[in-house]
């Protein structure tokens, strides 16, 4: 299994609307993207999140599958519109 985990910090004009776009269009990968289990994101309710106030996992069967999705088209939809909205960061491990 492989795990992608992500967090974002919000830049100031980023609304609550896209921030709910955000979710919603994440949350949506699951079923969608071949190789991807699970899929999992919220608020960072954690008092030492620097800064990243949205987070998620996703759960993919294998590196191959999360590289894959990477470059998928809903992805890049997704990265189109959100990138100029945050601040990210990502961890990947294999588990």
């Amino acid at each position: 299994m492989f795990i992608h985990i992500f967090g974002f910090r919000w830049k100031e004009h980023a609304t609550d609307a896209e921030k709910e776009r955000a979710a919603r269009d994440i949350r949506a990968f699951q079923g969608q993207i071949f190789g991807l289990i699970e899929v999992s994101v919220g608020e960072n309710l954690s008092p030492r999140g620097q800064g990243y106030a949205f987070a998620g996992l996703m759960k993919f069967t294998d590196r191959a599958a999360c590289d894959a999705y990477a470059v998928h088209p809903a992805h890049l939809a997704l990265l189109e519109w959100l990138v100029p909205l945050i601040d990210p960061v990502e961890l990947d491990f294999e588990a």
